[in-house]
């Protein structure tokens, strides 16, 4: 597992941090429900050569959950700039990920942050996006917060498996439920898909265009929360059409097929 050993107050709200290795600076944004724990077995293997930052983001992971207002997209870009700045990172490579290729890309359209590189897995970039659990969820998220435990575990550990084409692991599964389970955990879990809205992707949609950095695409051909064909939709928006299809991957490409990712990192 990775280790957070930093820590950072945003909006008096703390942000939980790591850094491994040695060399140009690699940041990585994890995407919704999930945590900077998705890269666990991609950012050692990158540690002799870069120094990989990772982060949850707030209202995630390790990060602030309990009565956090505004977990949203609409406060996740302003947390990575800020952690820029804290970092003191200018142009660093981005390696991103479901909401957090959306947060790249917002801190990019909307705050002219600029990236020696950016790569793309899977990223909620365009519309439409949310799943039928998301649209009930949002019209719902009382209800769905109060359901006793084992219903809201049952719902968890559907909703995780079905973002990855092969079954995850105990390892995996466990990791990625801890975080939502518990009195702070469960409600945070329905907070933020009630806050899930296509406002913040079709903010910046129009602003698509060819980056003054290297962008690479990288998407599952079984991601069944994404279909392929919206990133080739982006694609044709952001790198003249060019996107990497990973086979026998789901949403969650660091699950079935992290060398895929490490292969376009080096």
């Amino acid at each position: 597992m990775l280790q957070f050993d930093q820590s950072f107050r945003f909006e008096d709200q703390k942000i939980a941090w790591g850094r491994i290795g040695e060399g140009p600076p690699l940041v990585m944004i994890h995407g919704t429900p999930f945590s900077s724990q998705v890269w666990r077995r991609i950012a050692p293997l990158l540690a002799s050569r870069r120094s990989d930052y990772f982060f949850d983001l707030l209202g995630y992971g390790r990060s602030a959950k309990e009565n956090v207002p505004d977990v949203s997209l609409g406060i996740q870009n302003r947390l990575f700039a800020a952690l820029l700045r804290e970092w003191g990172l200018q142009d660093p490579d981005v390696l991103a990920h479901d909401f957090g290729g959306a947060t790249a890309l917002r801190a990019h359209y909307l705050q002219k942050i600029r990236y020696r590189s950016l790569i793309l897995v899977d990223p909620v970039a365009v519309a439409p996006w949310g799943s039928p659990l998301v649209q009930h969820v949002r019209e719902h998220e009382a209800a769905f917060a109060g359901v006793p435990d084992y219903i809201h575990e049952a719902i968890l550990r559907a909703y995780l498996q079905g973002a990855a084409f092969r079954p995850l692991s105990d390892e995996a599964m466990n990791l990625y439920l801890e975080p939502w389970l518990g009195p702070v955990g469960k409600p945070a879990f329905y907070r933020q898909i009630a806050q899930m809205d296509q406002k913040y992707t079709d903010e910046i949609e129009e602003l698509y265009s060819a980056m003054s950095c290297p962008v690479r695409l990288l998407w599952g051909e079984q991601d069944q929360w994404i279909p392929i064909s919206q990133g080739e939709r982006l694609a044709n928006k952001l790198t003249n059409g060019a996107l990497t299809p990973v086979p026998m991957a789901g949403h969650l490409v660091q699950e079935d097929a992290p060398e895929a990712i490490v292969a376009a990192l080096r």
